[in-house]
């Protein structure tokens, strides 16, 4: 069955870096959007950055210049490069893969829009 698993996450000082990735298992990540999305206190996800099929990429605005979202579709791997680190920045990021190749209602795709998701990674960025 198809499976997300994120790694690289961690704790890093503010102004540090972090990548992250996301592997998938049992589908091709080639022909769907994908995802980035932040949760805090087990709250509601929050997008940071999704790309679709055609490797057109879109951020939140508290990311935008800072992070970095790409696709490695022969790996089946989705990244997150994430520099200049803020402590607002900490919380749980989850990968996500969506059903179609455009990203729904981009630059602003909400959760709802993405069929699978990974268990999430944790990020602390401390002071």
């Amino acid at each position: 069955h198809v499976q997300l698993r994120e790694s690289g996450g961690g704790s890093v000082q503010a102004g540090g870096s972090l990548r992250l990735a996301c592997h998938v298992s049992d589908l091709s990540i080639s022909i769907r959007c994908m995802g980035w999305f932040q949760s805090v206190k087990d709250e509601r996800r929050i997008r940071v950055a999704t790309i679709d099929r055609a490797k057109r990429s879109s951020y939140a605005e508290f990311v935008a210049g800072r992070f970095t979202i790409y696709r490695d579709n022969p790996k089946d791997t989705l990244h997150l490069e994430m520099t200049d680190l803020k402590p607002e920045d900490s919380g749980t990021y989850y990968c996500a893969l969506g059903q179609i190749g455009e990203c729904p209602g981009a630059p602003r795709t909400s959760a709802g829009a993405f069929e699978y998701w990974g268990q999430g990674t944790q990020v602390s960025v401390f002071t």
